[in-house]
């Protein structure tokens, strides 16, 4: 008799728990952790977070990994299947957007690593919106989110997955003040990893 698939997971992921012996450890963790939804508690943890870190590939699975960060509640809950997030003007590449027009599938990872020092994982099929055709669906998203800024548009993620992140190894860390303006010392972001250091230069704690 053959068992019907795990309902979470790659075949990949199942393939090696086979190979390694922890199908039956994968199969707890599937069936206590992983959900189809956001939870209220995963709900309200995301809406206390000020980053995310994106994962997305492009058609050929080319991988990329970004970072978005903003005031509390800036990744946007809509409901227990729906989350959406600003995209604002930046460098202009659109590497992330880029990707999801190829594919769509984003892996998001909420971190707190300031308080409770556990992460949540939420991946699902993204959309990209005009700012005025979202919010003309759902009228409940926020204004304010940048102020002066305004989104160049709106990732639309619709959950399909939904697990915490281990603890164990995440690190503790004490938000510090953000300066109140550009350190002359340091070169610009864009020349961080190009322009030759001078002897006494050092970059801001």
């Amino acid at each position: 008799m053959t068992l019907p698939p795990p309902p979470f997971g790659s075949a990949g992921e199942h393939q090696l728990q086979h190979q390694l012996g922890t199908a039956d450890r994968a199969a707890r963790f599937y069936d206590q952790q992983v959900r189809s939804h956001l939870t209220p508690d995963m709900r309200d943890f995301i809406g206390r977070q000020e980053m995310v870190f994106l994962a997305t590939a492009d058609s050929k699975g080319e991988c990329d990994s970004s970072f978005r960060a903003g005031p509390p509640g800036f990744v946007h809950v809509i409901d227990n299947r729906t989350l959406a997030y600003p995209e604002f003007r930046g460098n202009g590449v659109m590497a992330s957007a880029g990707n999801m027009i190829e594919n769509p599938h984003l892996g998001m990872l909420f971190v707190d690593f300031t308080h409770h020092r556990v992460g949540l994982h939420v991946n699902g099929v993204a959309h990209l919106y005009h700012d005025w055709d979202l919010r003309s669906v759902h009228p409940g998203l926020p204004t304010d989110v940048a102020p002066g800024r305004s989104p160049e548009m709106w990732v639309h993620l619709t959950v399909e997955e939904a697990y915490i992140h281990c603890s164990k190894y995440i690190p503790h860390l004490e938000p510090a003040p953000r300066p109140a303006g550009r350190d002359m010392a340091r070169p610009k972001d864009s020349e961080y990893f190009t322009r030759p250091r001078t002897a006494g230069w050092q970059s801001s704690p």
